[in-house]
């Protein structure tokens, strides 16, 4: 399994553990409100028998237990007749609540008082949204039990959000934070192989560069073009390793006409290949890009390794040059003829380990976008693709202004 698949399942992991939390808390949570809605039901039903039994008995003894009863009830509620007018309250607000059971005949209660009738009409539009009522025959009449759920149960009703907030927290600073160690722990890894790499190939490249001079001399070779391949070949690797000496550092970019700079490398590249492969390029040569030739070089050479890998026999790879006047930004396209890649991998194909070569290590295209990104402010991207016909790679990078530049 490579990197990147781990991670995709280290990833899914986690989300499944998540889910796992959050459906646990919200069952376990969702049983303790049933619970409690149930409890608090069974009150308010109590509750109301009592006002049902202090409107039928004279046994004193006996309504001072009602009364006990009654006011057990611990959450607030709201008594009215089939008219809708107010008979009681319980547990509201007491600066606003000055009603009384109205006198009825066998009752000793005191008339009935003022009450704000605002208040009462929106604590009792509240009730109606969270119970269906209670209700109570009492001298032949209706009356309409409504209560409220209690403080408890409404927190509880919010806590559940509240932990899943703070797991969906602390699962994505985990995250956070495992990402960017991994990340920081990757460009470390990235540098230091990148900076030994270059080291290591100064000692062979110097005596490859004395033993081509020795050559000349000793065969009178100053002309032999076999020996003057030998020498592009040496400076290639001189090229190689100043890019790897460069990794972890910040480049200076310098002004280049980007057509001449693609030119040159298609020019030292194409005869390394295949002669099937046939090469084209074309586009405006005046336009103009901030450039760090050795990194610069160093992407072309992924791209067009990439796309020759790509062309099974013979094919054509084709380099296009463009701009933008309006967004001031300069656009290479990259277009092979070969197998293509679904548009499902148009993104998996920049992550480290990707790779459909057998022995591929998958780091050609990750590197390519760390250097367009992270060194020349750029962009790339598949830009298009199709399985059987071809792919195009974009590359993005901002326009330097040339006075007999033309761009579309």
């Amino acid at each position: 399994m490579n990197p990147y698949q781990q991670r995709k399942r280290w990833k899914y992991s986690l989300l499944a553990f998540a889910v796992v939390i959050a459906s646990g808390s919200l069952f376990y949570t969702g049983y303790l409100v049933k619970s409690i809605k149930k409890s608090e039901r069974t009150r308010a039903e109590i509750w109301a028998l009592s006002i049902k039994q202090m409107t039928s008995s004279d046994n004193n003894d006996f309504l001072n237990y009602v009364f006990t009863v009654r006011d057990s009830l611990t959450v607030p509620a709201i008594i009215v007749d089939d008219k809708g007018d107010f008979i009681t309250t319980k547990g509201l607000d007491s600066t606003k609540t000055y009603i009384q059971i109205p006198t009825v005949p066998g009752m000793k209660i005191k008339p009935a008082k003022h009450y704000d009738p605002a208040y009462f009409r929106s604590r009792l539009e509240t009730m109606k949204t969270q119970h269906e009522p209670i209700r109570l025959k009492v001298f032949g009449a209706n009356w309409y039990v409504y209560y409220q759920d209690s403080f408890v149960l409404t927190q509880l009703k919010v806590f559940p959000y509240i932990q899943l907030s703070v797991i969906a927290i602390f699962l994505l600073a985990a995250y956070t934070a495992f990402n960017t160690s991994r990340k920081s722990e990757q460009n470390q890894v990235w540098v230091g192989l990148a900076k030994e790499t270059a080291h290591q190939l100064g000692t062979p490249i110097s005596s490859l560069m004395a033993w081509t001079e020795l050559m000349k001399e000793k065969f009178n070779a100053e002309d032999d073009p076999l020996i003057g391949e030998m020498e592009n070949d040496i400076k290639r690797l001189e090229i190689v390793a100043d890019r790897f000496s460069k990794i972890g550092s910040k480049p200076v970019l310098e002004s280049h006409p980007v057509y001449d700079v693609v030119k040159d490398f298609v020019d030292y590249f194409k005869i390394r290949v295949s002669n099937k492969i046939h090469f084209e390029i074309a586009g405006n040569p005046y336009l103009k890009a901030g450039l760090n030739i050795p990194l610069f070089d160093w992407v072309l050479e992924n791209l067009l390794k990439n796309a020759v890998n790509a062309i099974e026999n013979s094919g054509i790879i084709k380099v296009e040059i463009s701009g933008s006047k309006t967004k001031n930004q300069v656009y290479i396209d990259v277009t092979d003829s070969g197998k293509g890649i679904p548009r499902s991998k148009f993104d998996t194909v920049f992550q480290p380990g990707y790779t459909t070569r057998k022995r591929g290590w998958g780091l050609g295209l990750s590197l390519t976008k760390r250097m367009v990104e992270n060194y020349h402010n750029g962009q790339i991207f598949v830009k298009d693709s199709e399985v059987g016909k071809g792919t195009t790679f974009r590359i993005v990078l901002k326009n330097l202004i040339n006075d007999r530049q033309t761009t579309t």
